[in-house]
């Protein structure tokens, strides 16, 4: 999707394209991260906690009804209000009877140009795990935490078929010429990584189109939204630069004959890895 400043407009066409996903066969439909607003983190503005919302609450209620209308889940990155100066960057996963199967609060919080999130958002508490629903069951990570395998693993471990990354992640203007392209193939490669190792199908959902909210150069996102299959191999991905709805298919037979063929969690040397739970290993 490409954001405008008017969120009503965004939660709007955002049930537009889940319904038009949904006639063509979706089931499981997932949304782009925060996206009911422009990407405000770009700067940190106090009057930008003013979008921040409660789950339940108005977005979850408008989608609520759609998933209900359509017979589909979604999978809604929303900025939670969790109590008063307490904020998340939160997914929602509405079960298609319009009732919330769950929440799952972003964890890694990244603080960079453009992308100041620490000011914004209390990292997670709900840890990783799976969302069991009548399509399987459904990992959510969101966005940054898409850099880190150990999220990956936990999620498969927790009996994901599927791992969906609502995403917001472009290019700075100014370098994208000299380093855009390598940027971009990194966040491919990293999460077609994670499908491999953990033998697991990966949608990653970006938005797309120039944003300057705070006025230029602002961010580019590179869209390039993909679903990728347990070894890796992309089956679906869109553009980078105009509005697309991808549908795609998952076979758990596929997961099992990956799995079958690449032991990797049959391997693992769980009695070895103490040290994981340091911030580095200090000689």
């Amino acid at each position: 999707m490409a954001m405008s400043s008017d969120p009503a407009a965004n939660l709007s066409l955002a049930c537009t394209k889940v319904r038009e996903a949904a006639a063509r066969g979706a089931q499981v439909v997932c949304l782009p991260e925060l996206f009911r607003t422009l990407y405000f983190c770009q700067t940190e503005d106090a009057t930008h906690f003013r979008l921040a919302e409660t789950i339940p609450g108005p977005s979850t209620e408008v989608l609520g009804a759609v998933a209900r209308e359509t017979g589909t889940i979604i999978i809604a990155s929303l900025f939670e209000q969790r109590a008063l100066g307490l904020y998340h960057n939160t997914a929602a996963v509405i079960g298609t009877d319009g009732k919330l199967l769950g929440l799952y609060r972003k964890m890694h919080i990244p603080d960079d140009p453009g992308y100041y999130e620490k000011f914004y958002f209390t990292p997670g508490d709900l840890g990783f795990g799976a969302f069991e629903s009548p399509f399987g069951r459904l990992g959510v990570l969101i966005c940054w935490d898409q850099w880190y395998p150990e999220a990956a693993r936990l999620a498969a471990l927790a009996g994901a078929d599927i791992i969906f990354y609502p995403t917001a992640i472009g290019w700075h203007p100014g370098e994208k010429a000299q380093v855009g392209e390598r940027q971009r193939d990194a966040w491919r490669t990293i999460q077609r990584g994670h499908a491999i190792a953990n033998g697991l199908y990966v949608a990653a959902v970006n938005r797309v189109g120039l944003e300057t909210p705070a006025g230029p150069p602002g961010l580019e996102f590179w869209g390039t939204s993909f679903l990728a299959d347990p070894f890796g191999v992309v089956v679906a991905e869109a553009s980078t630069d105009r509005e697309e709805t991808l549908i795609a298919t998952i076979d758990p037979v596929r997961i099992e004959e990956v799995r079958q063929s690449w032991p990797f969690l049959r391997d693992r040397r769980i009695d070895a890895y103490t040290g994981l739970e340091r911030r580095y290993l200090d000689k």
